[in-house]
């Protein structure tokens, strides 16, 4: 498994063409790998995230199985320097994790439910939760099965804080999707390792091609 991060300069044409569409970005991320397996295994696929690093400077996570050429997307996108995107080995880091410790976290994902098209319809489809509170709530309850628990405040309120709440409509070839998306940073508790290893590789939720579910982890200040 690899972690690259990109720089994206968003005074770029091509930038601003892929920032406008997760599916255009989704794009350009694939064309980063020639054999498909660097891109998706059963036990690993590709995940990516943006993240707005400072004023007028993004970054573009990205974990993968191999190892990414992202030539392309500095041609298209990104600072034409030596530093335009670093790629690290992710398995010391993998391999590390053990119950008990506590982590900070950031995640954006796509938080949705499951509900009948109409009230006469037996047609489900998914809705994304709108509510902050429905937003946290949709975390926790996943929580388990992903090996950890979000670590809770005195106040015993969950140590989670949202932002970056919204609705993104954009087209997929003849059609349309509609994601709402929500940023998670916060303090996270591991209970099963393997679980774990297996959320960070794989992601959370729905719309992974689209910039939701990777979960990213850093030490707790």
């Amino acid at each position: 498994m690899y972690l690259s991060r990109f720089i994206v300069d968003p005074a770029r044409r091509g930038a601003r063409k892929l920032l406008a569409s997760p599916q255009a970005m989704h794009a350009a991320i694939r064309g980063a790998f020639a054999d498909p397996a660097d891109y998706e295994r059963a036990d690993a696929r590709t995940l990516w995230r943006l993240d707005t690093a400072a004023v007028g400077i993004l970054h573009l996570y990205i974990v993968s199985p191999g190892q990414p050429d992202l030539t392309h997307m500095v041609a298209q996108a990104g600072r034409g320097t030596a530093e335009a995107w670093q790629t690290r080995a992710y398995g010391g880091l993998l391999a590390s994790l053990q119950p008990g410790q506590q982590w900070a976290f950031r995640l954006t994902a796509n938080p949705t439910h499951s509900g009948r098209k109409t009230a006469d319809s037996k047609e489900t489809q998914r809705f994304g939760h709108l509510r902050p509170e429905q937003q946290t709530q949709w975390l926790i309850d996943r929580s388990a099965r992903c090996g950890f628990t979000v670590a809770t405040q005195q106040n015993n309120e969950p140590n989670v804080g949202l932002h970056h709440r919204q609705t993104q409509t954009f087209r997929r070839g003849a059609g349309t999707v509609t994601l709402t998306t929500v940023t998670y940073d916060g303090l996270l508790d591991i209970t099963d390792a393997d679980a774990f290893r297996h959320t960070l590789s794989l992601g959370i939720g729905h719309g992974k091609a689209y910039g939701c579910g990777l979960l990213t982890i850093a030490p707790t200040r």
